[in-house]
Order: C-alpha cells, then sequence, then structure tokens
C-alpha cells in the first residue's frame, strides 16, 4: 500500500478509535444518571423521572452499538473489503434511530397509562435533579457534536443529538413537575402529560437521526462545497488541462473520491499515468479533507 494511502488509512483508524473512547465515555455518563433518575423518580413519585431513566438506559444500549461501530470502522481495509470498514459507523447510527424510534413509542403508552392512574405529586427536590441533569446533558450533547463535526462522524452527531433529546425530555418532566407542584391536587398528571410531549421531542429527532444515518449508507453525495474544493485541487495538478465527472462519497470517517481527467491527448501512456498518481497524492495529501482514497480516470482533451 502506498505509504499516503497508508497515512489516510491510520488516520481514519485513530479517528475512529477516538471518537469510540468519546461514546464509552458518554455511556457511563448515562449508567450514573439512569440510577440517579430511577432514584429520584420512584421516591419523588413522579413518572416523568422514571421514564427518563428508562430512556438513559435504552441510551446505554445504543451507544454500545455506537462503540462497536466505531471498532469495526477502525478495522484497515481486508480482502473482503478493500475500501476499508467506514460504513459500519453510519449503520450503528441507523440503529440508534430505530431504537429511539421504539423508544418513543414504548415511554407514550407507559405515558398513558400513568394520566389514566391517580397517583401523588411528586416531591419538590426532584426539579433540583432534573435542573442537575439537564446542565450535564447539553454540555455533554455540544462536546460530542464538535468532536463529530471535527472528524465528519454521522454516528457521533447522531449521539450528540441523542443526549440533546434527552435535555429536552427533562426539561419537560421539569415544567410538567412544577406545573403539579404549582397546580397542587388535581394537577398530579402534570408530569405524565409532559412525558407524554417528550416523545413527541424524541420521535422527532429520532426521524432527523434516521435521515441522515440512512443518507451515508446509501452514498449520498458530499456536500458541493467539498467537491468544489476537490475539484480546485485536481486543477492544480500539471499538466490537468480540464475535469469531467468528479464523485465523492462518504465512507464511515472519510471520503472515497471518483476524478475524471482530461489531459493532452498526445501523452504517452506513461506521461497520463504520471499526472494520473500526482492528483490521486494532491487528493490523499490534503490536511483539510479527510479522504482516504481516489480513483483518477484519465480522458483525452478533445
Amino acid at each position: 500500500m502506498p505509504t499516503e494511502l497508508a497515512r489516510q488509512h491510520a488516520a481514519t483508524q485513530r479517528r475512529a478509535n477516538d471518537s469510540a473512547q468519546l461514546v464509552l465515555r458518554g455511556i457511563g455518563l448515562n449508567t450514573l444518571l439512569a440510577v440517579v433518575k430511577l432514584a429520584g423518580g420512584i421516591f419523588g413519585h413522579t413518572y416523568a423521572l422514571i421514564a427518563d431513566a428508562a430512556e438513559s438506559i435504552l441510551d446505554i444500549l445504543s451507544s454500545a452499538l455506537v462503540w462497536a461501530g466505531f471498532r469495526v470502522a477502525a478495522r484497515p481495509p481486508d480482502a473482503d473489503h478493500p475500501y476499508g470498514h467506514g460504513k459500519a459507523e453510519p449503520l450503528a447510527g441507523l440503529s440508534v434511530a430505530v431504537f429511539v424510534f421504539l423508544m418513543a413509542g414504548w415511554l407514550a403508552v407507559h405515558a398513558v397509562r400513568e394520566i389514566m392512574t391517580p397517583h401523588q405529586s411528586p416531591e419538590w427536590w426532584t426539579l433540583v435533579l432534573l435542573a442537575a441533569v439537564i446542565v450535564v446533558k447539553v454540555a455533554f450533547s455540544r462536546r460530542m457534536g464538535r468532536a463529530g463535526a471535527e472528524v465528519g462522524s454521522t454516528a457521533l452527531n447522531i449521539e450528540a443529538l441523542h443526549h440533546w433529546s434527552d435535555a429536552l425530555t427533562s426539561g419537560a418532566a421539569f415544567v410538567g413537575i412544577s406545573i403539579a407542584l404549582w397546580g397542587g391536587p388535581g394537577w398530579e398528571t402534570a408530569d405524565d402529560w409532559a412525558a407524554l410531549f417528550a416523545c413527541v421531542i424524541i420521535a422527532v429527532n429520532g426521524f432527523s437521526m434516521f435521515r441522515r444515518a440512512i443518507g451515508d449508507v446509501m452514498d449520498a453525495a458530499a456536500p458541493a462545497n467539498f467537491e468544489h474544493e476537490v475539484r480546485i485541487l485536481a486543477l492544480a495538478v500539471p499538466g490537468v488541462q480540464a475535469l469531467d465527472k468528479v464523485r465523492v462519497r462518504k465512507s464511515g470517517l472519510s471520503y472515497l473520491v471518483d476524478i475524471q481527467v482530461r489531459v493532452d491527448g498526445n501523452l504517452s501512456v506513461r506521461a497520463g499515468h504520471d499526472i494520473a498518481h500526482a492528483v490521486k497524492d494532491a487528493l490523499l495529501g490534503s490536511t483539510v479533507h479527510a479522504i482516504s482514497d481516489v480513483t483518477v480516470h484519465i480522458e483525452p482533451m478533445k
């Protein structure tokens, strides 16, 4: 394997491993929060917190899928997967989106059951607990979102949305419990209605997650500005007179480029071959874009 190509695959592997470590920290956070919220819901007499705890438990399972996806994506190319294992990353994100839909439905059913079942008002201190949970979740969501943007990870961006969804769910529970406490007798189900409203938020976020992941799985085109920058790099190579098709697709944490380059038709095969290699090296050597492989097609100028 050429040195430049090996360097790109090593960089992709490093990004996948770093992302997996961040997901592991998220699993640890959700484990702690699940225990705290479950205890708060039971002793504080609020189903909204219990539902929030159930969501955190499901988050642990979905994050484990994302972690496994990154571990697979970090593997180098082999005979069966010559383009690497990058597709494992959006597939993991797709699995999380499905989990989110199932979770929204499960929580909605239980919220309706609680609305129809008389119960006592929640305790005031559950508001303090929820406020702390919201702050922690928002902070971790932003951190994960920045990491996802830096490495170009669909799965990390989905995880960031997932943590943001958790914060919104906790926020809805905070509002519901506040109304129940302020309203007094007859308003005990306000937190259950808040949990039901949170299910709608979860479902909407799940749809957004699904769209992102399915785009990568179906080889959606890279953003137009990315393709434009690839064209600029290729046209700067000596001997390149024009470009035809430039196709860029995302594969996990990196991109694959298929480009048609036009050169002087009177050049020898060897000269055309050298230009093709120069184009490939220029794209692989770009420090701005995580390009892991390039296929160059040489065409003569008409």
